[in-house]
């Protein structure tokens, strides 16, 4: 029998709305709050989910404090008790009107409650993020985790990421600042990239506490990198006036308005693209390469023989394309422009290296992997530069004594062929991106952090298709130590197929002709 796990949850893009006050201890004021808050998320097209906030009042409460408590919290806690039938008709018209049921449990009890209503999501308050019993608690009941992470040092969110991660809970993490409301010198939204960087492939909130109109901060929460929202909200009544930070409906459309706006202001997480009319505008100030001078076809032109000007025209040469030695496709006559068709567009060796070495520095530094000053870098271009961008990688040479270690690093798509070694007893771990391996028929997919070991004289190969970094450990490294299945690699001289640069090979191409 196959078991199937069950999808995890996608905590991005979440907005969160706690009932503020436990809507004051009344059903029906709950039912209009969710009913407002329903209609605002529909209008505004977001995933979104109410939240409640359980305490079970007979055990939470010394039973010294259930009356004249001199903390200011637990008369409000009894005095907007519900029961749990009560709660059951509240999280019925949450799932009715299609939104997430959310839950912050403050004891064990209440997870129990959790469990016997069918929320959904458990929340975990800033004040109970280190409360071991209760997260046990929370842990065990198996469902996905919101934590929120106010008034927490970093080494306190590490225990509290430390815990669930042992325990596998599925769960995201909150930035919050515990000040009601909050000072804008007190919000601290560089913690989020902060958090973001410290913990990778776990989702970061923010769980905000202003003054409901100041509406930009959610949009620099955003940019900073929070992708789920949460917010105290609530409806004013005759009765019932709203705290200094809970959000009226009104308040919370335009809050989700303005996140809308911030989304596409920061645009696509995946790089931005280049328009039409911007290339267009560029292009209208961009420089060509004009005649200085008469010259016939066949000659080769020299920076003497053009100037740079603008206007360009269509299909003429600009000036960042500009090489020495062209040559002349016709007769030129003065201050006429040279066609950018005569400019070969076939890439040289130096263009494809200098590339390749542009796009593994950014990976690099993307993965935050520093590599120091004394390396080599090694080309395999297996059948040559020109199909260098399907089939090769680039190999860093960090160390090679008796052990070696390098860093080989593929762009999307390429394929490094089958191959084994007689001398080298190697391990791949993966750094940066996912490794597709096949090694003696049986097909591999390495994530960061996976690790192959590769015995010697086992046929393998390996290729990417969203671009990786790995480390390979190894034996020693020896030149000639690679026997390849495809025989007209292995007929190859070594140079062919492999280009050595010191460094990052600076100076290393001034023999070499550009074209």
């Amino acid at each position: 029998m196959v078991i199937k796990e069950k999808k995890k949850f996608d905590f991005n893009d979440l907005f969160i709305f706690d009932m503020a006050n436990n809507h004051q201890g009344s059903v029906e004021h709950g039912l209009k709050i969710i009913n407002e808050m329903a209609r605002i998320v529909k209008d505004n097209n977001v995933r979104a989910g109410i939240k409640f906030q359980f305490r079970d009042i007979d055990t939470f409460i010394h039973p010294d404090h259930k009356e004249n408590s001199d903390n200011k919290h637990i008369p409000r806690f009894i005095g907007t008790r519900l029961t749990e039938d009560q709660y059951r008709v509240l999280v019925a018209e949450i799932k009715k009107q299609g939104l997430i049921t959310i839950c912050t449990p403050f004891d064990e009890p209440s997870v129990d409650t959790i469990e016997r209503l069918g929320i959904a999501i458990l929340k975990v308050a800033s004040c109970s993020s280190q409360d071991w019993p209760l997260l046990e608690r929370i842990a065990e009941a198996g469902k996905p985790v919101i934590c929120s992470t106010g008034g927490l040092t970093l080494e306190e969110i590490d225990k509290a990421v430390s815990f669930f991660e042992h325990r596998g809970t599925h769960f995201a993490l909150e930035h919050c600042v515990a000040i009601y409301p909050t000072p804008n010198e007190k919000f601290h939204l560089n913690q989020i990239a902060i958090m973001r960087n410290r913990y990778p492939g776990i989702t970061i909130g923010f769980s905000t506490h202003e003054e409901p109109t100041k509406l930009g901060i959610i949009g620099l929460a955003y940019a900073k990198g929070a992708r789920i929202f949460e917010k105290h909200v609530g409806v004013e009544t005759e009765e019932i006036k709203l705290n200094a930070y809970s959000g009226s409906p009104e308040q919370v459309d335009a809050w989700i308005k303005t996140y809308k706006k911030a989304v596409e202001i920061c645009g696509p997480e995946n790089g931005r693209e280049i328009s039409t009319s911007e290339k267009a505008d560029l292009f209208s100030l961009m420089r060509g390469v004009y005649i200085k001078k008469a010259v016939k076809a066949g000659a080769r032109l020299t920076r003497a023989d053009v100037y740079f000007a603008m206007p360009i025209n269509q299909g003429q040469l600009m000036s960042g394309r500009w090489r020495d030695g062209i040559i002349a496709d016709q007769d030129y006559a003065v201050d006429s422009p040279l066609a950018e068709a005569i400019r070969p567009h076939n890439t040289t060796k130096q263009e494809v290296i200098y590339s390749t070495i542009h796009a593994v520095k950014g990976m690099l530094n993307n993965a935050r992997i520093p590599i120091g000053y004394d390396f080599k870098v090694e080309f395999s271009h297996h059948y040559g530069l020109e199909r260098f961008s399907e089939v090769g990688c680039v190999i860093i040479d960090i160390i090679n004594r008796e052990y070696a270690k390098k860093l080989i690093i593929q762009l999307p798509g390429q394929y490094n062929p089958v191959h084994y070694h007689k001398k080298k007893d190697e391990t791949f771990q993966v750094l940066h991106g996912s490794l597709e391996v096949d090694i003696e028929g049986q097909k591999k997919v390495l994530y960061p952090g996976d690790t192959l070991w590769v015995p010697r004289g086992v046929w393998h190969d390996f290729g990417t298709e969203t671009g990786v970094i790995f480390e390979e450990i190894s034996s020693t490294s020896y030149g000639d130590d690679s026997f390849y299945i495809n025989r007209t690699i292995a007929k190859m001289p070594r140079p062919e197929r492999k280009t050595k640069l010191i460094n990052w090979g600076r100076h290393q191409f001034d023999d070499i002709d550009r074209e």
